[in-house]
C-alpha cells in the first residue's frame, strides 16, 4: 500500500506537560504500525515545542511548528526565526493556515515568502489552501486554489518538491462550527490541486502529498481516503486525544487497504 499521512495542527490547546504525555502515547499506541506505510506528524504550539521535540520519538512522529517569520533575524517582535526552530531540531513547518490567514490577514505574497524560507533552511514545508464560503458560492474554488498554490510557490524549484507537502482545508470546514467537505468535492478540489503542482513542478509535482483538512472524524474519514487523490488527512480535535486518533488512523489504514 501507499503511505499514509496523518497529522494534526493543536492549536493554542495543550500545555508543554499535556503535549509530552499525548505526544509519548500516541507513539506508544502506534509503534506497531510500519513507518514505510504510515507518515505521522504533530504540531504544537511554540511553547511546548521544545519539550515535544526532545521527548517524543522522532522516527515515530515527526514534530513541527505553526507558523514561522521569512527573516532569520531582525526587528519582527512577536515572530520566530527559521534559526530558532532550527536550534528545536524540528521537522517542518506549516505556513498558511486558515486561521494565519484570515484572523491575522497573511497574505499570499507573504506565505511565499515564509515558503521560500523554510525551504531554504531545509524543513519540510506544508502549505495550506483553501477558499471561503463566499468564494465557494460564487463558483470559483478552482481559481482560489491555483492562486494560492502559485503565488506560494512562486519561484521555487522543483528541487524543493521532495520536502512540499500541500493541505487542502476549506475554509468553511474547519472550526467547531465547520461542515465537513464531501468526498467527491474534496476529491474535486485534490484534482485541482495535483494538476497545478504538475505545472508548477512538473514530475516533481507529482510526488507531493496533498492532504485533506476540515472538520475530518470517525464518520467521514474512511470514505475520504478512499479517494484517488487523497493522500493522507490532517486531522482537527479528533485527533486530540491519542487513544481516539490511533482508532481512527487504524479504521481508516483498514478501509485503504480493503478497497486496494
Amino acid at each position: 500500500m501507499k503511505k499514509l499521512y496523518f497529522g494534526s495542527n493543536l492549536k493554542m490547546y495543550k500545555n508543554r506537560k499535556e503535549t509530552v504525555l499525548y505526544l509519548q502515547e500516541l507513539a506508544e499506541l502506534t509503534k506497531d504500525i510500519s513507518r514505510e506505510e504510515l507518515h505521522l506528524f504533530i504540531i504544537p504550539s511554540y511553547t511546548s515545542l521544545e519539550g515535544a521535540a526532545e521527548e517524543t520519538d522522532r522516527s515515530l512522529i515527526q514534530i513541527g511548528a505553526q507558523n514561522m517569520c521569512w527573516e532569520d533575524q531582525g526587528q519582527f517582535t512577536g515572530e520566530i526565526s527559521p534559526l530558532m526552530l532550527k536550534e528545536m531540531n524540528l521537522d517542518l513547518v506549516m505556513i498558511g493556515h486558515s486561521e494565519r490567514r484570515h484572523v491575522f490577514r497573511e497574505t499570499d505574497v507573504e506565505e511565499n515568502k515564509k515558503v521560500q524560507a523554510a525551504l531554504k533552511h531545509g524543513f519540510r514545508t506544508l502549505l495550506c489552501i483553501g477558499e471561503t464560503a463566499e468564494e465557494k458560492e460564487y463558483g470559483i474554488s478552482r481559481e482560489v486554489l491555483r492562486k494560492q498554490l502559485i503565488v506560494g510557490f512562486h519561484n521555487v524549484s522543483p528541487a524543493y518538491a521532495k520536502n512540499i507537502w500541500v493541505a487542502y482545508e476549506p475554509v468553511w470546514s474547519i472550526g467547531v462550527n465547520g461542515t465537513p467537505a464531501s468526498p467527491d468535492y474534496a476529491e474535486e478540489m485534490h484534482k485541482v490541486i495535483k494538476e497545478c503542482l504538475y505545472e508548477l513542478f512538473g514530475e516533481s509535482g507529482n510526488e507531493i502529498p496533498v492532504l485533506y483538512g476540515g472538520s475530518v472524524n470517525p464518520g467521514n474519514a474512511n470514505e475520504l481516503i478512499t479517494k484517488e487523490s487523497v493522500d493522507g488527512l490532517f486531522v482537527g480535535r479528533a485527533a486530540w486525544n491519542a487513544k481516539k486518533f490511533n482508532a481512527l488512523i487504524r479504521d481508516v489504514r483498514k478501509s485503504y487497504n480493503n478497497q486496494e
